[in-house]
Parts: structure tokens; sequence; C-alpha cells
């Protein structure tokens, strides 16, 4: 579904990315865990042609997006939802045309039939009768939940999340983390995560894999990667204090 082949991405003398090769599958939800700098976003961006590799390519089911232009590169991109870190709402729309942005941007549908979409994908998110809110008068999980619905609302075959609980306290981010796994079985995409969370990684995620120094150290399955005898990753989870899936369940309330 999403393909790495040795991808380098440098800023200035800093190597991000080095020869990064990894595979996502159709369907599954990818965690891609690791220290700040460690090249987890820069990553996701590749993936939406937001940054070009040096060198390598990125590929997306059959297409090259890294080498895609024009026409091309916007059908791609089409396959893509993306939650971003801020949610990046529009202070100026309210909850709904927030949501109604990527439908009136791209698709040529009727304005009821956006509307309908909208506020259906509203309700999928926990959100019936916010619709004329403003962002300033909602929470910071509110309008993660709002640019959720906005990243579904054109039905991609591919959802990413940049940090998707970052700035949110424990109890909002795992009602988020739930929303995730809901929406993954619910519509069935292919669902890319970028998190600092340990937690959040282990309960969610198909495969966990952890970047460090632009390469990666693992990729595996929570029950393998909890018991990766890596130095790095041992570190990781004993600073997060996870010793195996009952801790990660208990911060769920499981």
């Amino acid at each position: 579904m999403i393909r790495f082949e040795n991808v380098t991405k440098r800023f200035g003398r800093k190597t991000v990315l080095d020869d990064l090769s990894f595979e996502i599958q159709r369907g599954e939800t990818f965690v891609i865990v690791g220290l700040s700098g460690t090249g987890k976003s820069v990553s996701l961006r590749h993936m939406v042609r937001l940054l070009t590799p040096e060198s390598g390519r990125v590929w997306i089911g059959d297409d090259c997006v890294s080498e895609a232009n024009g026409s091309e590169l916007q059908r791609i991109l089409q396959r893509f939802g993306v939650l971003f870190q801020g949610a990046a709402l529009l202070q100026w729309l309210n909850v709904l045309d927030n949501v109604c942005l990527p439908l009136r941007q791209t698709r040529r549908l009727p304005e009821a039939e956006i509307l309908r979409l909208a506020e259906e994908k509203l309700e999928m998110v926990g959100l019936t009768g916010a619709a004329e809110k403003m962002p300033a008068d909602i929470s910071g999980g509110m309008r993660k939940r709002v640019g959720l619905a906005r990243a579904i609302v054109t039905q991609p075959e591919i959802v990413l999340y940049d940090e998707p609980t970052s700035g949110l306290d424990p109890v909002i981010s795992r009602q988020i983390d739930l929303l995730i796994d809901d929406l993954r079985r619910r519509l069935g995409v292919t669902s890319v995560v970028v998190t600092h969370d340990l937690n959040s990684a282990l309960y969610i995620g198909t495969r966990v894999a952890m970047l460090h120094e632009g390469r990666m150290v693992v990729c595996a399955t929570p029950e393998e990667f909890i018991a990766s005898k890596q130095p790095v990753v041992r570190d990781f989870l004993q600073a997060q204090g996870i010793a195996d899936l009952q801790d990660v369940r208990k911060a769920f309330g499981k």
C-alpha cells in the first residue's frame, strides 16, 4: 500500500532519514514512534509529497508519489486524509464548514450531498449538534475530532495522523485513540500514526516501528515490540513505564 525504498532526506548537514525502507500493508494501523528529531513526521510528509527525498522513492500502491507532478500528483493525494498535529481548523469557519471544505475544494457534488456527508462524519466522531460552533468555542479534544471528521469526509483509502493526542490530557488522549481504532474498523482505511505516546502506539497499532537516527531499529507487532532486545527500544519502554501489554491495557482502563 505504502512503500519507502532507500529514502534519504537531509536538512543542511543533518541526515534525518538515512536509506530508510519499509512497507505498510492495506488496512493496517502502522504507528511510527521515536524521540524528537528522529524523522517521524518527516516520513509522514514524504507520503503526501510535502517533502521530496534526496534519494530513494516513495510508492503509494503502483504510484511513485515522490516523482509525480501535476494532475498525477493530485490524483494520488486524493487517496489521503490527514489529521494535522494542531487540527489546523480555519478559525473563521464553523465546525460544519471546516468539515465541508475538502469536498467543496476537490469534489463536484451538490451542496446538499456535501452537507449530508459532513454531518455523517461529524456523527461518526461524536460531534452531532456541534456543527454551528466556531473553533475558538470548542475544546482541544473537540477540535481534534473536527479535524478527524474533515480528514475522512472525502472517504480516503489512507488516513495520516500527526501526533493526534499532542497537547491533550490523558483522558481525552485515550478517547481519541479509541476513536482512531474504531474508524479503522468501520471504514476499513489504512492508518499511519506518528506519536510520542507509546501506550497509544501499542494499543491501536497492528505494527509499531521505531525510528532512531534516521533508521528503523524495529518494526513489529505490539507483542514483539515489547519483547525487543534493542537497547533503544528497551530505554523507550522503560521511560514510559511499560513492561508488558497489561500496562498498556491499564492505561486504557481495560
